[in-house]
């Protein structure tokens, strides 16, 4: 999803002298590639300096033990043998052989990618087969990460929407605004899933699971047996229940279908219902306004996108303040004056009470014309399966530090499940889409036996028009924010502390300085986090 990196730096083919590589990577090219080159301890590595994610530049990343994260969107890569051990990326960055002699140092040829491993059962137990509920971030990454590791037994996934897992987060972003193809999308193409012998069943909706039995039954009436089970059902947006709401021209944005609705009525385009379906016209004329209800991630990035097209777009939240609760009053005013240059209009402090084909009302008495609604007030978790499993809930499904529920053999993971959060000791719930993937990676390894605790500190991104903002950690609330650099200048750190705590760090134009409160983070370091929105 992105151009390889401009070559740079010393020719690898050609050798470095030993010296000259010092703890830090340094950038260079080998055959036409850019190659970073690492020291580790006695050892040198040598791998793609290219994330393979949306090509973020690792040279100005950070090594972690033996990894290195991308500064971009925080994938992080295995160096030795190039894995993307924690999403969003998920290929493998490519990995190279290295000659040293004679105080020199050279790259040699491009290793074969690794093999998987050799197959595994979980222990005390035989796993012959797996399934999991939800085509989403987290059964998507499970999957792909129990092949990876050398499951070899039936593993089936059961989707209820009727696409492949795609990129979700481009949903709201580059995909709404015209601005990437539908071709980007899939996460993985369809030859892929059949290549692993994963059993993907897309438009399949499961009606029960019996946990005694280890069986699912699907809505068509199928029984499937289990012998380990990921619920990866994640979450469903709130619905609005005022007048109007069912009509044709208000949307929901979660799903890809969701998105070409509302680019269709946008745009007034058709595309059919293939990933690569070719666009015409459909006779009627695109939207020229459109009401944006609610003032959150998916709201404003979805009013961002419809102004790239060209709309009129009105915000309406009861929120004093867009991102006020989650980014606080800094950053919160920073995005609003920022959607305003683009021509947002916002209608804070009020509700839409009714909806009809031409115009929304609104609380404060007045009405807008909307020939599209686009309704972002939430999502809730779709525990609906686990409930009537019996599975213990609190607000999400409960899990432990290893993804496990209150049963056996059975995991969550991603926007559904709710675990212990090490930083805190509080239970969380977290709607991030790399936090899913990392959530279903572990779930994974946890299946086959491996007894891992999820450990990684919560991490996303947010795009509005040229500003993009990155947030490590969580903070549901917060009683100090402090501010290092210029958010206006989309230069600076912002930090979220409770009772002298920090719990979560965001910045604007600083990829490392939001790498290094993410390890922060997870290593507990109280002095290093105290620097954030002080000094850093």
């Amino acid at each position: 999803m992105g151009e390889q990196a401009k070559l740079s730096g010393p020719d690898l083919r050609a050798g470095i002298d030993d010296g000259a590589l010092t703890e830090a990577p340094l950038l260079g090219h080998a055959a036409g590639d850019a190659v970073l080159l690492v020291r580790r301890g006695a050892e040198v590595l040598a791998v793609g300096a290219t994330c393979t994610h949306y090509s973020g530049p690792l040279a100005e990343g950070l090594i972690v033990d033996d990894t290195i994260r991308c500064p971009w969107h925080h994938a992080c890569f295995d160096l030795r043998t190039g894995v993307a051990v924690r999403g969003p990326a998920l290929n493998a960055l490519p990995c190279y052989a290295v000659e040293r002699s004679g105080g020199r140092i050279r790259v040699g040829a491009r290793k074969p990618e690794a093999a998987l491993a050799v197959p595994v059962a979980a222990p005390r137990t035989i796993v012959r087969t797996i399934a999991i509920v939800g085509a989403g971030a987290a059964g998507e990454s499970a999957a792909e990460t129990l092949r990876r590791e050398g499951f070899a037994g039936e593993l089936r996934v059961f989707g209820a929407d009727a696409a492949p897992p795609v990129d979700r987060p481009n949903l709201s972003k580059d995909y709404l605004a015209g601005t990437a193809p539908e071709e980007w999308l899939p996460l993985r193409p369809d030859s892929f899933f059949a290549e692993q012998r994963i059993e993907l069943a897309l438009g399949t909706r499961v009606a029960s699971i019996a946990l005694e039995a280890r069986q699912l039954t699907l809505a068509d009436g199928r029984v499937v047996d289990w012998d380990a089970l990921l619920l990866a059902t994640g979450a469903d947006p709130i619905q609005l229940t005022v007048p109007g709401a069912d009509l044709p021209h208000v949307h929901t944005l979660r799903t890809l279908a969701d998105s070409r609705a509302i680019i269709k009525r946008a745009t007034g385009l058709k595309r059919d219902a293939g990933l690569n379906g070719a666009t015409g016209l459909e006779g009627a004329k695109g939207a020229r306004r459109a009401v944006v209800m609610g003032a959150s991630f998916i709201g404003m990035e979805a009013a961002a996108a419809l102004r790239a097209r060209g709309l009129e777009v009105h915000v309406v939240a009861p929120d004093a303040l867009p991102f006020a609760r989650s980014l606080g009053p800094e950053l919160g005013a920073f995005l609003r004056a920022l959607h305003e240059e683009h021509g947002v209009v916002f209608h804070l402090g009020q509700t839409v009470t009714a909806i009809d084909e031409h115009a929304v009302t609104l609380s404060g008495g007045g009405a807008l014309e909307a020939e599209l609604v686009i309704v972002g007030i939430g999502v809730r978790p779709a525990t609906a399966l686990a409930e009537a499993a019996g599975l213990a809930l609190d607000r999400g499904v409960v899990v432990d530090e290893r993804q496990q529920t209150s049963a056996p053999g059975v995991y969550a993971a991603g926007d559904v499940a709710r675990y212990p959060y090490a930083p805190t000791g509080e239970r969380v719930r977290i709607e991030h889409w790399a936090v899913a993937q990392r959530m279903g990676r572990t779930a994974a390894l946890n299946m086959l036996g491996r007894r891992e605790a999820f450990t990684s500190a919560p991490f996303f991104w947010s795009a509005h028009y040229d500003a993009q903002i990155s947030y490590v950690g969580h903070a549901e609330s917060f009683d100090r924010i402090d501010v290092h650099g210029s958010i206006t200048g989309r230069d600076a750190t912002v930090a979220y502390r409770r009772a002298g705590k920090t719990l979560a760090v965001a910045t604007m134009g600083r990829d490392r300085t939001s790498l290094d409160a993410e390890l922060a983070l997870e290593s507990g370091d109280a002095a290093a986090l105290e620097a954030f929105g002080r000094t850093r």
